[in-house]
């Protein structure tokens, strides 16, 4: 899939869509409802995804750096590998997630729920709102 871009409000809904390797970046995905996508080494850099349901997608080894995920529903989500490089994931629901190997330098997890997290060899250099955990 080349660049699609996505008009502002636009109801996305792609429960369960193959979007694996897709350029996505900037797009404005806010409120999608991506639930079980598989979005594995798609280009999401830059992109609204506040609001968004992506409940046990395969976001493996997807680039997710500066993107917005306040509010967004991450729970059971495989995010191995995942580069979240300066990602605002404020009030973002990690229920579950799997965050083995993760690059979080930088990212915002103030008031994330990271109940049942796996964290393991992540990289939370810098990561913000660590301390209320």
């Amino acid at each position: 899939m080349d660049k699609e871009r996505f008009p502002d409000n636009y109801a996305v809904k792609k429960q369960k869509a193959d979007l694996s390797g897709a350029d996505l970046s900037g797009a404005d995905l806010s409120g999608a409802d991506l639930r079980g996508a598989n979005l594995t080494n798609a280009d999401l850099s830059g992109a609204n995804l506040s609001g968004a349901n992506l409940s046990n997608a395969s976001l493996t080894r997807a680039d997710l750096s500066n993107v917005s995920l306040t509010r967004a529903d991450l729970s059971g989500a495989n995010l191995f590998r995942a580069n979240l490089r300066r990602a605002n994931l404020y009030y973002a629901d990690l229920t579950e997630a799997n965050l083995t190997e993760a690059n979080l330098n930088n990212t915002d997890l103030t008031d994330a729920d990271l109940t049942d997290a796996d964290l393991t060899k992540a990289n939370l250099t810098y990561a913000k709102g660590l301390d209320q955990h």
